[in-house]
């Protein structure tokens, strides 16, 4: 496989792809799901929630926080997360955009 000549494509385009690519996988899914639904920040829960090893959900958040996607901060000797709440809305912003330029042509292929 080539490399991905990131250079050419625009910062937006390059943030956009490196999100949705944190997202695409269903432990992730599930995490950021219980991310929403808890409303606030998680101390360790996950296990419990979605059934995986620490060890497989430690390196999920990582990818999630890498992304940007989610925060982190150390409480006693846990780390707790929640959504990252400017690049939630980012993102989302940037997915209706996306969603919304396209428009049915009667089949055009």
């Amino acid at each position: 496989m080539g490399a991905t000549k990131s250079e050419i494509y625009t910062e937006e385009q390059n943030r956009l792809a490196v999100q949705l690519k944190a997202i695409a996988h269903p432990a992730r899914i599930a995490i950021l799901q219980e991310l929403i639904r808890a409303n606030a920040c998680i101390c360790g829960d996950f296990v419990t929630e979605l059934g995986l090893a620490q060890a497989t959900i430690s390196q999920h958040l990582k990818e999630l926080k890498n992304a940007g996607l989610i925060q982190g901060t150390i409480e006693g000797v846990s780390v707790c997360y929640c959504i990252e709440p400017n690049a939630w809305k980012l993102l989302q912003r940037e997915l209706n955009s996306l969603f919304a330029s396209y428009a049915d042509k009667n089949n055009c292929c």
